[in-house]
């Protein structure tokens, strides 16, 4: 059987985005997001628990991110979640997780990325038509499948 390490999630930035580049010049961008479980507890009292998520990205994905993403933007990202072990600096192993994404849709911005980036290629065709351009009306009269939303997909590792 084959298995599968992919995550979804949509959240809002917890920060600015940390552009790095490397040795070699390629970019890393660096973030987080937050989600929240709520449950009941036994006596009854409400509890909330939230878990920072630290994300990283690599190539164009991470120069997209750090370009068009800002604290408190609305994203959905698809991520492979990674275990790596290290040793500090007594020689004690120790264990990190990471967070790779691979696709990063962004659902709000504040600002206005012009087109979709995909890490093997630059430029893929726009999400939504040019100012000239007429949209397609839609085929169906079923008008409540239609996104009103801004989205701008962008593919990674």
């Amino acid at each position: 059987m084959a298995s599968s390490n992919k995550v979804q999630i949509i959240r809002r930035l917890g920060n600015d985005v940390d552009i790095r580049y490397t040795a070699s010049g390629s970019s890393v961008a660096n973030m987080s997001v937050a989600t929240s479980e709520k449950w009941i507890d036994q006596n009854g009292q409400s509890q909330e628990r939230t878990t920072w998520h630290n994300i990283t990205m690599f190539g164009k994905l991470a120069e997209v991110a750090g370009q068009y993403l800002v604290k408190g933007s609305l994203a959905y990202f698809e991520y492979k979640i990674v275990t790596e072990k290290y040793q500090d600096q007594q020689g004690v192993d120790k264990y990190i997780t990471k967070i790779y994404v691979s696709i990063m849709q962004i659902l709000d911005s504040g600002q206005d990325p012009p087109q979709q980036f995909n890490q093997q290629q630059s430029l893929v065709q726009q999400t939504r038509p040019k100012q000239n351009q007429q949209a397609t009306p839609p085929q169906s009269d079923d008008w409540d499948d239609i996104s009103f939303t801004k989205h701008y997909s962008i593919n990674g590792i």
